[in-house]
């Protein structure tokens, strides 16, 4: 098998600004990054792991949960995370994989990777998966749908936390858990809905993770979601390289930018931003424990 070490992407750079963002002020309380994707490689100058995790630990961001989302990038998370005391890794066959696995008949063979690398004790978490309805036509959600509960079932086999990724499929995810069982510690990362499904999401015990989206002019919907939400199931999150907080969206994203996502969930909750931090590691510890030791 090839080193997953060696396993890179790069995101398309072609028209964008490329240009790493000046580094926030840090932190005085460190937090986490809940959900990235360091596999890819962005930015003019892209940063290796090493760089990202010392670029973060510099600004209070003290550790990283690195996502997968096929057996490649889910396998190179595993690596991370166990050569890197900083990383947790999730891993996962993405909802807009697992029809292509399907296609070609090797979704069975692929959630069965997926179950080796979960019993690895630095995976933290089956994820990303879920539903997405907004890339994925009719002829795919048979495969999804088969796909998202093989994946609650192994968050539930190796007693370990749930990311999900829910794209204009908020109803069908929710009543999916509702039938299912949902594991015990599920995390909407990235979340989308609004504040309705934020009081619903929360009534069950689930996380909601929020990223740099939160932060742009159009999002009223999360702003919201994130006002009803109990500070006890709010977590932080990059995805990097995606979803950038403004005003530096659309440049690279990557985990020592989460401090600009905090300061503006603090400031539209109006709560002290210390307290915040100190909340969203202590939540982020609970889901997916500790990082170092």
């Amino acid at each position: 098998m090839t080193d997953p070490s060696q396993y890179v992407r790069e995101r398309h750079k072609e028209g964008r600004d490329v240009r790493w963002p000046a580094a926030p002020e840090p932190l005085a309380v460190p937090v986490y990054d809940n959900h990235a994707h360091l596999e890819i490689e962005d930015g003019d100058e892209p940063m290796s792991l090493d760089e990202q995790l010392d670029r973060a630990a510099e600004v209070g961001v003290a550790g990283v949960v690195q996502a997968g989302g096929d057996i490649e990038s889910s396998r190179w998370s595993a690596w991370a995370a166990a050569s890197h005391a900083r990383v947790l890794a999730a891993v996962a066959i993405h909802p807009n994989e697992a029809p292509a696995y399907e296609a070609a008949g090797r979704l069975d063979e692929a959630i069965a990777v997926i179950d080796g690398l979960a019993a690895q004790p630095r995976v933290r978490a089956i994820g990303e998966t879920g539903l997405d309805f907004f890339r994925t036509g009719d002829d795919g959600l048979a495969a999804q749908f088969r796909s998202f509960e093989a994946h609650i079932d192994l968050a539930k086999k190796h007693g370990i936390a749930m990311q999900i990724h829910d794209r204009d499929a908020h109803d069908a995810v929710l009543e999916t858990l509702a039938r299912v069982g949902a594991p015990e510690r599920t995390v909407f990362h990235c979340f989308s809905g609004g504040a309705e499904m934020a009081r619903i999401a929360a009534d069950r015990g689930y996380y909601l993770s929020f990223a740099g989206n939160v932060t742009f002019k159009n999002a009223q919907t999360l702003r919201d979601a994130l006002a009803v939400t109990p500070v006890e199931r709010i977590l932080v999150e990059t995805d990097a390289p995606f979803l950038t907080p403004s005003p530096h969206r659309g440049r690279p994203n990557a985990p020592y930018l989460v401090p600009v996502t905090v300061r503006f969930m603090a400031a539209q909750l109006g709560v002290d931003l210390d307290d915040l931090c100190a909340r969203l590691a202590a939540n982020t510890l609970a889901v997916y424990g500790r990082f170092e030791g």
